[in-house]
């Protein structure tokens, strides 16, 4: 049932998103937190980080009316739901985090389909709001022939799925900046929703906006004649953690026809130099796995506190500004969102325990764009990067978590986003591909995503689809073993025949380490003319242990690492610094963690630290950074530091 693909437009009342008058609260006894807890007759495969109960009640349609609050740091104002009820006598359960729900009302609004200028009666909502597991449990009482729910609510500062920044936080430093990260559970810190990638719904938004800032929607923008106010709608269902917003001061320019980017403005320039093959990559994907299905593909440029390399966003992909490199050498991490705009957003895993289901495919395809525009080879150094993070991550990770299927029970989902699900999840994929061919294996991954398109899956769905389109159909080709795929999903570890990815530079690079550790040449003595960064990243992966701080000089005064423009290089060469004993680097290190927010650099960085016997020093740096970071690299740090 959470695969209907029907797209319900809110009708003109319930959208048009003003407060209305206010209401008090409902007085009636508050249900007690069991009260909210999934039923026995519940199925298996209901979401464990989610309250509701999409089989009894589901939202179909969120109209979202928001007041955007700088001083305050806060989102104030209404969303109103149109929901469709499968089971009559069951309230509508929501998920919440932090929100202070200041009424709730119902209605009825006739049949579930578009409608136009019709009126809703509102009346007070028998409804209660009490602590869940994670955040709080939303129940709101459905009288018969009720099918819209109005909640005014206003966020908290801290909301974890809003970042709040100062002017001087920003690239340009004049103008405060806001922007969301719902993903994995945040959503429902700044919306009331069913909080379960299992849901998929449509909506429609107004924010308003005061101080002449722009507001930007992952959804399309539509006409509005009122300064300072922005209104948009998205008519494809999609989950909740897919709603995004922004606010600040930024500017646009066309990529192309269908793509383009928007940054502060002393970034655009560099953005739009950066990312001016965007409308190749998207042709490169249609070519392989269909079309194209949401519009339009722009991009925001974030200031750098954002937590991650980027965020797919249907319509408007989040970017890191760590990629802007000046030679788009780092741009594979626009393939790998825009990839996600057929797995993850198109196709999306049901409950996150199946997130490999997103971002395993999406990093297969990433790389395939990647080959397909710039070769096999710049594909296989990237390739063999990713199964160097996955080996060194297993390493360390419990044998639970090595799984692609996981069991999150009782754990944050954001646990969840080590290299499992990405690269053995690329890894298995790309074994299929090896086993079967292109000629089989491509035409089926494109079935995949057309025929599961607008739908949120897991991994059994996978495995039957696997044994009924592609072992059932095709056979293996010559000296190629059948695929294990219990082993790679159920089992922990790398599953076996695993793709063993090669690159002939690579190789260059490890002979020329050796010359040098050998004593054959000198650092300045090394051929490193026109090597791209994942080149330097792997020579800097494989200086040894016993390498010292006077041979880290030596290479810093040959190739001026310490003072590299390339976020990759910089973060490795710093990392490796800290571990070689190498303090002239604790300057541009310093900066580096007060100035970047990005979870990836952040946490390798913070934990050589302290693996070198430095942790006064990561205490001292994170007291003063923290502020900066995100939510969710807050939740992280504050782990591994405070808790060193």
């Amino acid at each position: 049932m959470f695969a209907r693909t029907v797209s319900f437009a809110l009708l003109a009342a319930a959208s048009s998103i003003g407060c209305g008058p206010a209401v008090k609260p409902s007085t009636a006894p508050r249900a007690p937190v069991d009260a909210v807890a999934p039923s026995e007759s519940e199925p298996s495969t209901a979401d464990v980080h989610s309250v509701a109960r999409p089989s009894e009640v589901v939202v179909r349609h969120t109209g979202l009316d928001l007041a955007v609050d700088f001083g305050a740091k806060t989102l104030s104002g209404t969303a109103t739901l149109a929901v469709e009820r499968l089971d009559g006598d069951a309230p509508l359960l929501l998920d919440a985090r932090d929100l202070d729900v200041r009424a709730v009302e119902v209605g009825t609004a006739g049949q579930l389909r578009p409608l136009a200028n019709a009126s809703v009666q509102w009346r007070e909502a028998n409804f209660a709001v009490d602590e869940a597991e994670f955040g709080q449990a939303i129940r709101v009482d459905l009288p018969e022939g009720s099918d819209a729910v109005r909640i005014e609510y206003a966020t908290a500062p801290g909301a974890s799925g809003l970042q709040w920044l100062a002017p001087e936080q920003t690239a340009d430093g004049t103008s405060p900046f806001l922007y969301t990260q719902s993903q994995a559970i945040h959503a429902r810190s700044w919306l009331p929703c069913q909080d379960t990638p299992g849901v998929r719904s449509t909506y429609d938004a107004v924010v308003r906006v005061d101080g002449g800032l722009t507001a930007l929607m992952a959804a399309r923008s539509m006409p509005s004649e009122e300064p300072g106010v922005f209104r948009f709608e998205m008519d494809k269902p999609i989950p909740s953690y897919l709603v995004a917003m922004a606010v600040g001061s930024v500017k646009f320019a066309e990529l192309g026809p269908r793509s383009g980017v928007w940054a502060e403005s002393s970034v655009l320039d560099r953005a739009v130099a950066e990312f001016g093959n965007v409308e190749s990559m998207i042709d490169a994907v249609e070519a392989l796995y269909g079309p194209y299905r949401w519009g339009r593909y722009d991009i925001l440029v974030l200031p750098p506190a954002f937590p991650f390399g980027g965020m797919e966003n249907p319509r408007l992909t989040f970017a890191t500004p760590t990629i802007l490199a000046g030679d788009r050498s780092l741009v594979a991490l626009i393939a790998h969102e825009l990839a996600h705009s057929w797995s993850g957003n198109l196709v999306t895993n049901a409950t996150w325990g199946d997130l490999w289901l997103n971002e395993g495919f999406t990093v297969y395809v990433e790389r395939r764009v990647m080959e397909s525009l710039y070769g096999r080879e710049r594909e296989e150094m990237e390739a063999m990067l990713g199964k160097q993070d996955l080996l060194a991550e297993l390493a360390e990770l419990p044998e639970a978590d090595q799984r692609l299927s996981t069991d999150l029970t009782g754990r944050d989902p954001d646990d969840g986003l080590t290299n499992v699900p990405y690269e053995k999840g690329a890894l298995l994929l790309r074994l299929l591909e090896e086993t079967y061919g292109r000629a089989a294996f491509d035409p089926f991954l494109q079935r995949w995503f057309t025929e599961h398109a607008f739908t949120s899956v897991r991994t059994s769905d996978f495995e039957a689809f696997v044994r009924a389109e592609l072992v059932e159909k095709h056979a293996p080709l010559a000296g190629k073993a059948p695929v294990d795929l219990d082993a790679w999903i159920h089992q922990p570890g790398v599953g076996p025949g695993a793709p063993s990815p090669h690159s002939a530079a690579f190789e260059k690079v490890d002979a020329s380490l050796r010359a040098l550790l050998e004593g054959k040449v000198q650092a300045t003595e090394l051929d490193t003319k026109g090597w791209t960064p994942h080149e330097w990243l792997h020579f800097l992966r494989a200086i040894p242990e016993g390498f010292s701080a006077e041979d880290m000089a030596t290479l810093d005064a040959a190739f001026g690492l310490t003072a590299s423009t390339n976020a990759e290089i910089l973060a490795q060469w710093l990392e490796v610094s800290v571990r070689r004993g190498y303090r002239k680097t604790d300057a541009a290190l310093e900066a580096f963690l007060l100035e970047v927010g990005r979870r990836k650099f952040l946490t390798p960085l913070y934990r050589a630290l302290i693996e070198s016997g430095r942790t006064a020093d990561a205490k001292r740096i994170y007291a003063q950074a923290r502020a900066g970071y995100h939510p969710i690299t807050q939740r992280t740090l504050d782990a591994l530091v405070q808790g060193s």
